[in-house]
């Protein structure tokens, strides 16, 4: 490593500082190893790409149903483990009302999930700096108290200067982007999601609604 760059490079600093804001975050929030699973699909989720494919999959399902009925559509098959999940729901629910409650529920879980892994990096974001000004004030009491002797003034200080650029650099180039992107993501994952139950919700009212008139006609006919 270049003597320069080592300069910037004190690991028990780093340490101190990463350690800190984490365990403030995880205080706050809990949801340390679920942040961390996050930071997966935060560099492979295609929000634009699901949504496409979940129309495509929807058409089919539409189909189907209209041809042979809702219990019919799980022969449709899915990319997407939550449009897999729904069309297994939807052709099993012996009622409309069953398949929206199984959609509120999942959708409003999945945006808890996604707002605590978000939170938990929004708190990091905010307490990285604080732990890196405490590292300053750290120092430099550590430099005033020992300022008869010149050879601890160097250290002491680079460790007061170290800890701020350690937490700003971890709030910002860091803790701040990824609870950023994950605030898209959500917000798009959690839209096609949303636009696919509510099709396949329209879907069942549908084929109910025509199951109930041929009924009301067979028993008129008879």
């Amino acid at each position: 490593m270049p003597a320069y760059l080592a300069n910037y490079l004190d690991p028990s600093m780093l340490g101190a500082v990463v350690l800190g804001a984490f365990a403030i975050a995880w205080l706050q929030s809990g949801s340390l190893g679920r942040a961390l699973a996050a930071i997966v699909p935060l560099f492979r989720a295609r929000p634009d790409l699901d949504r496409q494919a979940a129309r495509a999959t929807m058409l089919k399902v539409d189909q189907l149903a209209q041809l042979r009925g809702l219990q019919t559509t799980d022969r449709v098959g899915a990319t997407q483990p939550f449009v897999a999940e729904a069309v297994a729901k939807l052709a099993n629910c012996d009622r409309v009302e069953q398949f929206e409650d199984w959609a509120s529920a999942t959708l409003a879980d999945r945006a808890e999930r996604h707002e605590r892994a978000r939170n938990f990096w929004f708190a990091v974001a905010d307490a990285a700096p604080a732990i890196g000004m405490a590292g300053t004030i750290i120092g430099l009491i550590r430099m005033f108290s020992a300022m008869d002797d010149p050879a601890t003034i160097g250290p002491a200080m680079a460790m007061a200067m170290l800890t701020t650029l350690y937490g700003v650099i971890l709030a910002n180039l860091i803790a701040a982007p990824i609870a950023g992107r994950l605030a898209d993501l959500s917000v798009r994952e959690l839209a096609w999601q949303r636009e696919c139950a509510d099709r396949m919700i329209a879907v069942a009212r549908r084929e109910s609604a025509g199951m109930r008139r041929s009924t009301f006609r067979e028993v008129g006919s008879a």
